[in-house]
């Protein structure tokens, strides 16, 4: 069974009980302690995606219920999608395809000269399966790859894509051409590249979020592309979703913003689904969880 998601925790409620009798939500709208009590018999909820944020993880389990996310289905799309800011940014799609379809517009070279990918060097901070995705499509572009991650992985998993572990943030900070942000957001990563993180960065480098707005510090990013402490940015993800249409985010000519494509195709969307309901069915069943997630 699947539920919708919705701004509200009322209206989930209401098309569970309208569409079924079971104890499942699949959702990945905000969940309270009211919702929770008004399902007694409420065993599982299937996030449809990875980030679980929305979610008081501990809330959930003192109730009894589980929790799965679905990492398999969506790390290829969302690994597509960063590589496809970070190859926009570097070559200046976006303004090139505005000059294109401009009427009249005079314009140089100079106007959209680019950075070269092949050769440069690419930080990878968080290397889950999204960011190991990530990594193995940077190997075929020939490029450099540094990660940093809570937790190193296996010497025959970075040799397969060719990555050098940082035990340390600054250290692939101050080394990379573009640094990649692939984290879950938590209370510890909320914030993790600030106004000091941006500074240890290159001046020519540029910062791709396809993570969670909050774990960057928007107002320092601001700052830091207004004034050259790095050469741009590339979001897929922003705090809020969308921004104020008068953000100065939207008036920068080195930033590149989508309104977060990362699992948006066709087949994740299906794959979602596949692997929210084997993880639905496993927890019904009383079997261990493909996915489960547990509070920290």
């Amino acid at each position: 069974e699947t539920g919708h998601e919705s701004d509200s925790s009322l209206k989930c409620l209401e098309i569970i009980i309208r569409l079924s009798s079971d104890t499942l939500c699949l959702s990945s709208l905000f969940i309270d302690q009211e919702l929770l009590q008004s399902l007694p018999n409420l065993k599982v909820i299937a996030n449809s995606g990875v980030g679980m944020d929305h979610l008081d993880l501990k809330l959930v389990a003192s109730f009894g219920v589980k929790m799965a996310n679905a990492p398999r289905a969506v790390s290829s799309s969302t690994a597509d999608t960063g590589m496809a800011l970070l190859l926009a940014s570097a070559r200046r799609l976006v303004e090139g395809y505005h000059i294109a379809m401009s009427s009249g517009m005079e314009y140089s070279e100079a106007d959209f000269l680019g950075v070269e990918v092949t050769g440069a060097t690419l930080g990878i901070i968080g290397m889950g399966s999204i960011g190991y995705k990530i990594a193995l499509r940077a190997k075929a572009f020939e490029m450099n790859i540094l990660y940093h991650n809570r937790t190193r992985r296996k010497e025959q998993e970075e040799q397969a894509v060719g990555t050098t572990y940082c035990e340390k943030i600054d250290g692939l900070l101050q080394r990379a051409d573009f640094v990649m942000v692939v984290v879950s957001l938590t209370p510890q990563t909320h914030k993790l590249i600030g106004k000091r993180e941006m500074e240890l960065m290159k001046p020519t480098a540029t910062l791709i979020n396809i993570s969670r707005g909050a774990v960057v510090d928007q107002e320092a990013l601001v700052t830091a592309l207004q004034t050259g402490v790095i050469r741009a940015a590339a979001l897929d993800v922003t705090h809020p979703e969308p921004l104020p249409r008068d953000h100065t985010l939207l008036k920068l000519k080195n930033v590149i913003i989508t309104p977060h494509l990362g699992i948006k195709t066709d087949k994740a969307t299906y794959m979602i689904t596949e692997e929210a309901v084997e993880n639905i069915l496993a927890a019904l069943n009383g079997l261990p969880i493909p996915s489960e997630v547990l509070p920290s």
